[in-house]
């Protein structure tokens, strides 16, 4: 009896997944859309940011509000003085939304393929931590410009204007303090960044809440989503950023706020507890308007690049 054995070609083993996705090859449109974020940001909020700066900094005579301070500031020195010191931040906010918003992309993505590969996507948990990654890589790039940024929003007049743009006053105080005296205030810029893990891991919590439970449109998602989650961003980091301001408009050559912790000393034997939120009201108002309209371009345009 003659057997016949059928020979069956070995069964294919699929391969397992690649370690780095196909998703990574769009690491740079967070660098990309972060730019137009940044030019968003700055036409809507700057005015805002000038009231503010000079409301934390200002000796508590010198405006009795945020309203006082808009008024005496159009008056006599016009309306373009609410966008003095506007030149650093145009390209600042360019810059330091490029970077902040391209690294958060690509810590987003480090986050879910190996911190949380499990998951179908992204927590909040993961936002929230890729947030504060983003924050302190921007802190380099940021320190040096809101420090220039402060100096000149906070000259009112002859008598105060020491320096006559942008590059006069980085180059002054470079020629003062050294390059290390234009990075005075990293620290608290770090600090002041760190409170990123709130804006993140909400504006994810907002966004999904919003998708699941509105007939809202993707754009206007983005928008309510990024102006309400910049509002808890700056309810809890407003205090760092007196501190961080107080620092950056310290005497250049002999600061009188040696430390972190000596700057919050002052704002409080100086004003009390209020002294930390003093000018929270133009900075809640600009927060809104000024990230929602960012943030709405941010992701039109991720989503105009992906």
């Amino acid at each position: 009896m003659k057997t016949s054995s059928t020979h069956q070609p070995p069964r294919e083993i699929p391969l397992p997944p690649p370690l780095q996705p196909a998703v990574p090859d769009n690491r740079y449109i967070g660098f990309v859309a972060g730019i137009f974020s940044g030019v968003t940001k700055l036409f809507v909020g700057h005015p805002f940011d000038t009231i503010k700066v000079r409301l934390q900094t200002a000796p508590a005579n010198q405006f009795r509000g945020p309203l006082d301070c808009f008024l005496q500031t159009t008056r006599k020195e016009g309306f373009r003085a609410l966008y003095k010191g506007a030149t650093p931040p145009l390209l600042g906010w360019m810059v330091m939304d490029s970077v902040q918003l391209g690294s958060l992309h690509n810590y987003r993505l480090l986050m879910k393929y190996y911190a949380f590969p499990d998951w179908e996507k992204l927590p909040p948990q993961g936002h929230a931590i890729a947030g504060i990654f983003a924050g302190w890589t921007v802190s380099f790039v940021a320190a040096p410009i809101e420090h220039v940024k402060a100096r000149l929003q906070v000259q009112y007049d002859a008598a105060t204007k020491a320096y006559t743009g942008p590059i006069n006053c980085a180059v002054g105080i470079v020629r003062q303090a050294g390059i290390r005296g234009l990075y005075r205030g990293l620290f608290s810029t770090m600090v002041f960044r760190s409170y990123f893990f709130f804006l993140w891991g909400s504006y994810d919590i907002l966004t999904h809440w919003a998708k699941e439970n509105t007939s809202l449109s993707t754009a206007a998602i983005n928008f309510w989503a990024g102006g309400l989650s910049a509002q808890i961003f700056w309810t809890l980091a407003y205090p760092s950023d007196v501190i961080k301001q107080t620092i950056m408009t310290d005497n250049v050559t002999n600061p009188r706020h040696k430390t972190w912790i000596d700057a919050a000393r002052y704002v409080y034997n100086e004003r009390g507890f209020k002294g930390f939120f003093r000018g929270f009201v133009p900075s809640s108002i600009r927060a809104f308007p000024a990230n929602a309209a960012a943030l709405a371009m941010f992701e039109m345009v991720m989503r105009t690049l992906a």
